[in-house]
């Protein structure tokens, strides 16, 4: 029997089908549009999650407004922070990009700031620096501060808390790639002003596209409603005061959203285990570092993909070839359309050995993929202000993420594991 491909994750729907059953309820009722009772229910639903606490103490009071995607989240919150045109925003640079572009859209500027080499997200100390510094250079603070949680990993969030109150300058918690971790059994994404949550078709879990954002207060939540429906004055025909954006999720897609709310703890246990089983199956295997969670016990990552490093000694089957072909088509689960290039290599790269593994494992169907790349080693970004130690450039190099979805089952890890020893010359 031929072995199908296993991917980093994929979308996973309920057992009890309840997506096809509230998508169902949206045709019947005829609410196909960016509204309705799955819309309603589905930031219920998140509500309900994100306001609860590990260890059954009192509930927050967080409101959730259902978005068209996460981007669209982090865009919202930002003019929730206030963000116009010339303003400067510090934001995470080892991340996915919709981190960082809507700093753009606003006619902001993003200033990049490194990690530190434990969580491998924002490091505190140069976050201060860049606060100082920016501060000195410009006359003014930054607007906001965006912290993301890298592959689901909880950032060191009171001291960056503690630094954003210091300085008066507030926080959107990136947390898309994060939703169910925690840190001192705390919700990532409700101790911010704003707290961005994406269900992307690869994500925790999935409404097709879409996202959310998460509001301290109800006038907070209003205001970014306000926005994301045209930002609409009350009159009986349309009149703007504002510009508004057309962000709302649909009914159709939060009625999946509404299904997988019944699995969304299921799938952080899925995760965690692939975790656990990774890391004592390539405790052995030379040079090839699982990346873990702090020892401390307030961390409480969603592991939503596993990634590990793999030592710049270690060589590779197909080491020689690696970068010797420019790509022709999308690679792994990415769609789209993508821009030709001439050359099949840049500045900036993972390690040939690495890039090798990813060919390698490509050919034994199993889809691993480099780290994010650096958002100040983006050529759109060559002329932003960062501020680095290095940390996150070094791990782009050796980084490589392995597949972690709740179709990934124990024997595929094993098969995966396998697949890497093989890779390994000598």
């Amino acid at each position: 029997m031929e072995r199908k491909t296993i991917y980093l994750c994929l979308a996973h729907m309920s057992e009890a089908g309840l997506e096809q059953k509230y998508v169902k309820e949206a045709f019947d009722t005829n609410w196909v549009v960016p509204m309705g009772p799955n819309v309603n229910a589905f930031e219920k639903d998140l509500e309900a999650f994100a306001n609860s606490k590990s260890d059954g103490s009192e509930a927050l009071d967080r409101k959730v407004v259902c978005l068209s995607a996460g981007t669209a989240a982090v865009h919202l919150a930002l003019i929730g922070c206030g963000v116009k045109a010339g303003d400067e925003v510090l934001v995470q640079s080892f991340t996915f990009c919709a981190s960082s572009h809507p700093i753009t859209y606003l006619g902001a500027k993003p200033v990049f700031v490194g990690s530190e080499d434990e969580t491998w997200n924002m490091d505190p100390a140069l976050l201060e620096k860049a606060i100082l510094d920016r501060k000195a250079k410009t006359g003014k603070q930054p607007k906001a501060i965006v912290p993301v949680a890298l592959y689901g990993m909880p950032y060191r969030i009171d001291e960056i808390m503690a630094i954003a109150d210091k300085y008066g300058i507030p926080v959107v918690e990136d947390a898309a790639e994060g939703m169910g971790s925690r840190f001192d059994g705390q919700v990532l994404g409700t101790f911010g002003k704003y707290g961005v949550l994406s269900f992307n078709g690869n994500k925790m879990i999935t409404t097709s596209g879409g996202g959310a954002l998460i509001c301290r207060n109800a006038d907070d939540a209003n205001e970014v409603m306000w926005y994301a429906t045209q930002a609409r004055d009350a009159y009986p025909y349309y009149q703007h005061t504002a510009i508004g954006y057309n962000y709302r999720m649909s009914n159709v897609c939060a009625g999946i959203g509404r299904g997988q709310m019944t699995v969304v703890n299921d799938h952080i246990a899925h995760h965690k285990h692939v975790q656990s089983l990774y890391e004592e199956l390539l405790k052995d295997v030379r040079g090839v570092h699982i990346h873990k969670q702090p020892t401390d016990p307030r961390y409480d990552a969603n592991f939503w993909l596993c990634a590990a490093t793999l030592d710049a000694d270690v060589k590779i089957q197909g080491q020689e070839n690696a970068y010797k072909e420019v790509i022709k088509t999308a690679v792994g689960g990415a769609a789209g359309v993508i821009h030709a290039v001439d050359s099949a290599v840049t500045d900036c790269q993972p390690n040939e050995n690495v890039e090798a593994l990813r060919v390698f494992m490509l050919a034994k169907k199993v889809e691993c993929r480099p780290v994010w790349k650096p958002m100040h080693k983006q050529p759109v970004y060559a002329d932003a202000p960062v501020y680095t130690n290095g940390v996150e450039e070094e791990l782009f190099k050796v980084g490589f993420c392995l597949p972690a979805g709740p179709y990934v089952t124990d024997d595929d890890v094993r098969y995966i594991v396998e697949c890497i020893k093989e890779a390994i010359v000598g």
